[in-house]
């Protein structure tokens, strides 16, 4: 490895955010216990086939039921902040109306916990479990999800708001959109392709909504969203690679920052909606595009584009991971994703390209010369991990070496590029979230793709720190002394 857990603790700056990150409906189980209502992601995940081996996600981690050894672990590992989200459907089962008083009441003690455990909460308001009667009112294809979301914020921020440190109004509209709307892979399964584009809008407005419902309840916590973001590179200097790449890059990439950041579609979205019924008023760009205190990225890997719909939308291990047959979601589409031959792959089959984090940093603070402050909201890697019995000692190890290179090589690339003389010195980043805190359950891949700090054996529930967990945890006690923390954390922890 090239860089060691001291010479990388070196590099992070005294006011730099280290933290770990998971969702609510990927960890928490007890999908039918204490009132919560159902998500649609309950009910994809019940169709035959829609999951890696058919896993179920009603039990997880049992996280509802382990949260305070799992803020234990927190806290040995040494983080200074926890990035989870509240499940919509647990604290308001019908996604409007009443209160579950019991969803309430797990993420008060959860807060809590890791308050008095010196940890710093990022809340997300939105990880993708719709309450089940919005998805079956459409979803976010119906502008009126926008507006319950921006309800839910005011709610949370009335039940929580004096302990949150940053708040997440959304986290990636753009695989929401895309999975869920456009190739039907996730919740609610619709494959509208591009007649998914409200299901952009709508995310975003609910965006703009929860940030002024927030700001409304004087919120003492920074406010952002965050969205994930990928390099995109031609597959070769055939001039329709290269038009391929950048029309990628507007569909991933741009058409969710621009606007957020400047008010305004890229001009080729623009262009489109001429030929397009779906309408929205003029406002809304205004109520998108506040300002924010700091803008997240989920930062996995670069994408390679060629022109043409070769034999699927994405490279057959990709697809394979995901447990789908993509060949059939996007006939006849103009470009693909294609395999970089000289990269290592993750479980997933995505490209191992630490450099390219730079990159996007870079193509980040180009493009948004007024860009707010950033954090690195999720990043981490998948692999088959090895569980070794050491009879001698008695314990379990999981040398999960590679996820600690992945981890190593792509924080250090991003504290390189935005140090003085780096790439994208001119942004201010504030922070990185390793995803995740442990396996669990991801998505459509069920149970195949774990990225966890901490295994976790689903028959039996123990949870198992992996060498990456002991490496960061080496990381983190080697930085300079002092906890960065936001003013609203300090007034949190008071």
């Amino acid at each position: 490895m090239s860089v060691t857990a001291k010479d990388l603790a070196a590099l992070i700056p005294d006011s730099f955010t280290m933290g770990v990150a998971t969702a609510a409906f990927q960890i928490e189980g007890a999908l039918d216990k204490d009132g919560r209502g159902p998500a649609g992601w309950d009910l994809f995940a019940a169709r035959p086939g829609a999951i890696v081996d058919d896993g179920s996600p009603a039990v997880s981690c049992d996280h509802y039921h382990r949260m305070p050894e799992d803020v234990a672990l927190m806290k040995e590992l040494g983080i200074d902040s926890y990035r989870f989200s509240l499940s919509w459907p647990r604290i308001q089962p019908d996604g409007k109306g009443a209160l579950n008083p019991a969803g309430l009441e797990f993420y008060d003690r959860l807060l809590d916990e890791l308050l008095a455990s010196g940890i710093s909460p990022m809340v997300t308001l939105y990880h993708w479990d719709t309450p089940l009667p919005l998805d079956q009112a459409g979803g976010w294809i119906h502008r009126d999800t926008a507006y319950r979301l921006g309800d839910f914020a005011s709610i949370a921020a009335s039940f929580f708001g004096d302990r949150v440190a940053r708040w997440v109004t959304v986290n990636e509209p753009a695989t929401v959109a895309t999975n869920g709307y456009a190739l039907g892979l996730h919740s609610p399964g619709e494959s509208l392709l591009l007649n998914a584009f409200p299901s952009v809008h709508h995310q975003l407005l609910g965006h703009g909504l929860a940030v002024q419902a927030l700001r409304s309840a004087n919120v003492p916590g920074e406010i952002g969203i965050t969205n994930v973001y990928s390099p995109m590179v031609p597959a070769s200097g055939n001039p329709l690679d290269k038009l391929s790449a950048g029309l990628m890059d507007i569909a991933q990439n741009r058409l969710y920052a621009d606007p957020v950041l400047t008010g305004k579609y890229p001009d080729v979205i623009r262009a489109a909606k001429f030929f397009s019924s779906f309408n929205h008023p003029d406002e809304d760009m205004t109520v998108i595009s506040q300002p924010l205190d700091f803008y997240g990225l989920n930062y996995y890997m670069p994408t390679k584009v060629a022109a043409g719909a070769g034999e699927g939308p994405v490279p057959a291990g990709m697809a394979e991971a995901m447990g789908s047959d993509l060949s059939e979601n996007a006939p006849g589409s103009p470009f693909h994703i294609t395999a970089w031959s000289d990269a290592q792959t993750t479980a997933y089959g995505w490209p191992i390209k630490p450099e390219y984090m730079s990159v996007a940093l870079a193509e980040m603070a180009e493009r948004y010369p007024d860009l707010p402050p950033v954090i690195i909201t999720e990043g981490g890697a998948s692999f088959d991990d090895v569980v070794v019995k050491d009879r001698k000692a008695g314990k379990i190890i999981i040398p999960d070496e590679r996820r600690l290179r992945y981890l190593a090589e792509h924080l250090a690339s991003a504290l390189e590029a935005t140090a003085p003389g780096g790439v994208a010195e001119s942004m201010d980043l504030r922070g990185y979230y390793v995803w995740s805190l442990m396996d669990n359950f991801e998505w459509s891949a069920g149970y195949r793709q774990p990225f966890g700090l901490i295994h976790v054996d689903f028959e039996t529930l123990v949870r198992t720190p992996k060498a990456s967990y002991y490496w960061l945890q080496e990381v983190l006690a080697s930085r300079h002394p002092g906890v960065p923390e936001t003013a609203a954390g300090a007034a949190a922890v008071r």
